[in-house]
C-alpha cells in the first residue's frame, strides 16, 4: 500500500516559517507518511528572493518604523483591493517552479508555515489544478489579515486569542485548532539539567542566564554581555551567538576576562539543551524562540520586539505573567538584577511559562491533518 505524501511548505523571511515546518517534518517520523518540505524561496528567481526576503530582514533591522507602517497598512488591505490582487499576480508569476514542484511530488496533503503558499494554493483549488487538502499553520501570537487565506482544510492558531481572531475573521470555527506552534520534538523530551550543561561547560548548581542573539547573533552582544557582567549579582551567562563570527570572537574576548561567568557559544542544534541548563532567557519575542521557551518552563526577558508581530508575541507573554520586558539596556540590566535578587518571582514566571507551554504542537497538528 503507497504511503500518503505530505507537503510541507515555508518561506525564509525569517528563520520561523522554517523552523516551524522543520518541526514537522521532525515530527513525521511519529506517523507513517512521506514527507517533503520546501522553501518557497528556493523556488523563485533570485531577484524576487531578494525583495522578498532580504528586504523585510533590512527593514525589521534599520527601519522597523517603515514596516511598522507596511504591517499595518496590509492588514487593513482587503483580498479584493487592486494592490492585493496585483501583489498576487506578480508572486504567481515568480513561483511557476515551485508548483511544477508540487505537481512533481502530488502531494496527499499540504500544510503550509507561510501564508504566500496558502495563496498560491488557494487558487490552484479553486481552478481545480489541487484537489488535496490545504492546511495553514500560524506562526506568531497574533493574527495578520494576510494570513487569513479561505478555503482551507484547517487553521492551526498559537493560543486561545489568536483562534477567537479566526472566527472573528469569518474563518469556519469548525476548521479551527489550537495546537501551539511546531517546535522541535525535541522539547517535549525529558533530560537531566546536570548532563545538558555539561555539554557546554556551564556549572549547573549556579544560577544561569542565557542571552540569545539569533541564528544571525544580531545586536552587539559583547557590550550587553558587559553590562550584565558588571552587576552585582551571582549568576553565570551564557551568551548565543549564532553563526555570527564576530560576535562570537568578541565574546570569547570578554569570557576571557571574565574566566568562570561567561560562556561563549556559536551556533548549535541544541538549543533545548542550552535552555535546560538555564534560569532565565533574554530573547527577541519571536513566536519559535517564545514557543521554546513556554515548553521547557523558562521565564524571559524579551527586547527589542519586530514591531507588530513581535510586540504582540511580547504582549501576550506579558499579559499571561510568563516573561518581563526590557525596554533598553538599561532595563534589561535592571530586570535582570531584579529577577536574580528574588528567587520566588523567577519560580513564579517559570510556572507560569510551563502552564502555557505546547511542547506537543508540532504532533497535534499532525494529528489532525492526517486524522489520526
Amino acid at each position: 500500500m503507497t504511503r500518503r505524501r505530505l507537503l510541507l511548505l515555508s518561506v525564509s523571511a525569517g528563520a520561523g516559517h522554517v523552523r516551524a515546518a522543520e518541526a514537522l517534518r521532525a515530527a513525521a517520523a511519529g506517523f507513517d507518511v512521506e514527507v517533503l518540505h520546501l522553501d518557497v524561496m528556493q523556488h523563485v528567481p533570485r531577484a524576487f528572493r531578494l525583495l522578498y526576503t532580504d528586504l523585510y530582514l533590512k527593514l525589521v533591522e534599520h527601519s522597523p518604523s517603515t514596516w511598522a507602517m507596511l504591517y499595518r497598512i496590509m492588514d487593513r488591505t482587503p483580498p479584493s483591493a487592486p494592490s492585493a490582487r496585483l501583489r498576487r499576480a506578480i508572486e504567481r508569476l515568480h513561483t511557476l517552479d515551485l508548483r511544477r514542484a508540487i505537481a512533481r511530488f502530488a502531494p496527499d496533503g499540504v500544510v503550509c508555515t507561510h501564508f504566500l503558499p496558502a495563496e498560491l494554493l488557494m487558487r490552484e483549488r479553486s481552478r481545480g489544478r489541487l484537489a488535496c487538502p490545504v492546511h495553514v499553520v500560524v506562526t506568531d501570537f497574533d493574527l495578520h489579515g494576510m494570513w487569513v487565506v479561505p478555503d482551507m482544510a484547517g487553521w492551526f492558531a498559537a493560543s486561545d486569542e489568536v483562534a477567537f481572531r479566526m472566527r472573528a475573521r469569518g474563518l469556519d470555527a469548525a476548521r479551527i485548532h489550537v495546537t501551539g506552534i511546531p517546535i522541535m520534538p525535541a522539547f517535549a523530551q525529558s533530560l537531566d539539567r546536570a548532563a545538558c550543561a555539561a555539554g557546554f561547560g556551564i556549572d549547573p548548581a549556579r544560577r544561569t542566564i542565557l542571552l540569545m542573539g539569533g541564528g544571525a547573533g544580531l545586536g552587539r552582544l559583547d557590550d550587553v554581555a558587559a553590562r550584565l557582567l558588571a552587576l552585582d549579582a551571582d549568576f553565570q551567562l551564557v551568551a548565543l551567538a549564532g553563526r555570527n563570527a564576530k560576535a562570537l570572537e568578541q565574546l570569547q574576548a570578554l569570557a576571557a576576562r571574565h574566566p568562570g561567568r561567561l560562556v561563549a557559544q556559536g551556533f548549535t542544534d541544541q538549543v533545548d539543551h542550552l535552555m535546560r541548563a538555564c534560569d532565565l532567557v533574554i530573547t527577541k519575542p519571536g513566536g519559535l524562540t517564545t514557543s521554546e521557551c513556554l515548553a521547557l518552563g523558562k521565564p524571559m526577558v524579551v527586547h527589542a520586539p519586530i514591531p507588530r508581530q513581535g510586540e504582540r508575541n511580547c504582549d501576550y507573554q506579558l499579559e499571561q505573567g510568563a516573561a518581563l520586558k526590557a525596554v533598553d539596556a538599561t532595563a534589561l540590566a535592571y530586570r535582570v538584577r531584579e529577577l536574580v535578587a528574588d528567587p520566588a518571582r523567577l519560580a513564579g514566571l517559570a510556572a507560569r511559562a510551563a502552564a502555557l507551554g505546547r511542547p506537543h504542537a508540532a504532533r497535534d497538528v499532525l494529528a489532525r491533518v492526517l486524522g489520526g
